[in-house]
């Protein structure tokens, strides 16, 4: 009988944890790249763009949770870009399919990907964001990566 409740148990603080992992968009993040790219454009800003499967890449979970909900990293990422999520998760067909779309347009071949585009959409950097599991580490990369289009 032990077993049965520890399985009960672990199944559902599994559910709890993977549900809460994609049940939300991020504060402070879009999900929709065109207004992203339209905002951007007024704003004089750059795009990033984060391609994830909220519920099955275990890195892109990791980096969710370390760096792209943290408040800290939401205030200082949004200085200088507009920032998307486009999410495939697993449990959602509906969204994972809306944005497979976008997954194709970009040429995604691996999660978590990030994208840098300009305010015209112009792609000017893409990277694996798990290569920069650490928010310090991420937004140096960020920065010098939209230094480097600026002096293009």
């Amino acid at each position: 009988m032990k077993a049965v409740t520890w399985l009960a148990a672990t199944t559902m603080s599994l559910a709890a944890l993977t549900s809460t992992a994609f049940a939300n968009t991020l504060e402070g993040w879009s999900t929709d790249v065109e207004a992203a790219l339209a905002l951007a454009k007024k704003e004089k800003k750059a795009v990033l763009v984060e391609f994830t499967g909220s519920d099955w890449c275990p890195p892109c979970i990791i980096m969710r949770k370390n760096v792209f909900s943290k408040k800290e990293f939401v205030e200082k990422a949004s200085k200088d870009y507009v920032l998307v999520e486009v999410d495939l998760p697993k449990a959602d067909k509906a969204l994972a399919a809306r944005n497979q779309i976008v997954a194709e347009k970009y040429k995604i071949d691996g999660f978590p990907t990030v994208v840098l585009l300009n305010g015209e959409g112009k792609e000017f950097s893409r990277f694996y964001a798990s290569e920069y599991p650490e928010m310090d580490k991420f937004l140096a990369h960020i920065d010098k990566k939209l230094e480097s289009k600026n002096l293009d």
